[in-house]
């Protein structure tokens, strides 16, 4: 009896419904969604997923202008990185883009976008070589007031774009960029002008002095990157450490709801944007006091956009721009090398840094947002 009423009990329950269909993919609808967030790990192999795509187009633009395939790993590792001569002149490419990216990454945590980087290093160089060129000072001091002249010079030139900004509401991109037309045609009325060297009628200052130069290391290495690593780890302290850090963190998150938490949003933006003035200085005098060892009318051309890469690609963290420099160093230097052995224009060399910048910008958009599936059957 239990036997015939388990069957018939069966006989009589509901069917199971079949299993859908799968959708067509056309007929799939998805949402745009900005991630709340993603771990460090998954954002990390996306920034490296763009770079290598950014690498293989770089590699098969030059192989496309006649550079060996089998040649690209050894100008660009073995050769840059592993012969000493070539790696002396990363390193002595590498200090003034430290210290100009640097300037970049700390402004640009504080919502401030500091585009007059240029004009910044060009009054600290003429900073730096009016100490000289007046004698100010000692001769034992000569060099350290030159380092402060030139802090105050590159700090000074971007005050007047962050009180505009402030105060004013004058948008920073247009007067920063503004300021370094002006920093240069005033760079050039020195060198064509009273500043020209009466030995050779150059339009350059006179050389300076031993003692104004900043000294080697030892075995060809400037005491310049000892300088630029010294303010990234100052640097990397102040926005990790320290309490400006935190508050840079709650101003780049969103400005108001920073104020009414009690944060000094206007003393931090300060703070932030005189700080990277100076540091952009301090990157001038690296290169007339380290490099040039006289002010030039050409010593800054390239460097603002490389440390708004520096920044961009370092994602504002001190360290990591560190880093991103000496590879844009390293890339600079190779290119020299290709321009000799291969005859391939640097201008090829700048497409490669607007290739690897684009690829790291798409990887953002990944990081910051997702697709979710939405409506029809398995819709998540």
């Amino acid at each position: 009896m239990a036997e015939a009423s388990l069957s018939a009990d069966l006989a009589h329950a509901p069917k199971a419904a079949p299993a859908p269909a799968p959708q067509p993919l056309a007929g799939r609808r998805y949402a745009l969604e900005i991630r709340q967030h993603m771990a460090w790990r998954w954002q990390a192999l996306i920034l490296a997923a763009a770079l290598l795509v950014g690498f293989g187009l770089s590699a098969a633009i030059l192989v496309a202008a006649g550079v060996p395939a089998g040649e690209l790993a050894n100008e660009f590792i073995t050769q840059t990185f592993l012969d000493g001569q070539n790696f002396r002149a990363v390193l002595f490419q590498a200090a003034p883009m430290i210290l100009v990216g640097l300037a970049g990454a700390i402004a640009f945590r504080a919502r401030f976008w500091n585009l007059g980087l240029e004009g910044q290093m060009v009054w600290g160089a003429i900073g730096a070589t009016a100490i000289s060129m007046w004698q100010v000072g000692p001769e034992p001091l000569r060099l350290p007031l030159m380092f402060v002249a030139a802090i105050g010079c590159g700090l000074l030139w971007v005050w007047g774009p962050a009180w505009l900004k402030l105060k004013l509401g004058v948008n920073e991109i247009i007067s920063t960029l503004m300021l370094n037309y002006m920093a240069a045609n005033f760079l050039l009325h020195l060198v064509y002008g009273s500043w020209k060297d009466p030995k050779d009628n150059f339009p350059y200052s006179p050389q300076f002095r031993v003692f104004e130069r900043l000294p080697e290391l030892g075995g060809g290495v400037g005491s310049s990157i000892l300088l630029a690593g010294v303010v990234a780890l100052l640097a990397w302290w102040l926005v990790s450490v320290s309490r400006v850090g935190l508050y840079l963190r709650f101003v780049d998150a969103n400005p108001r709801v920073a104020h009414a938490n009690g944060v000094p949003v206007r003393r931090t933006i300060y703070g932030a944007v005189l700080l990277s003035g100076a540091m952009a200085g301090l990157a001038g005098f690296a290169v007339v006091a380290g490099q040039e060892g006289r002010l030039t009318q050409a010593f800054y051309q390239g460097y603002g956009f490389s440390g708004i890469l520096i920044a961009f690609l370092a994602r504002n963290n001190p360290l990591a721009a560190t880093v991103v420099a000496l590879l844009v160093a390293a890339l600079f230097v190779t290119g020299r090398s290709l321009q000799v052995f291969y005859q391939v224009p640097f201008s090829m060399v700048q497409l490669i840094q607007a290739l690897i910048v684009v690829c790291v910008a798409s990887s953002d958009f990944f990081i910051r947002h997702r697709l979710r599936r939405v409506g029809g059957e398995g819709a998540q």
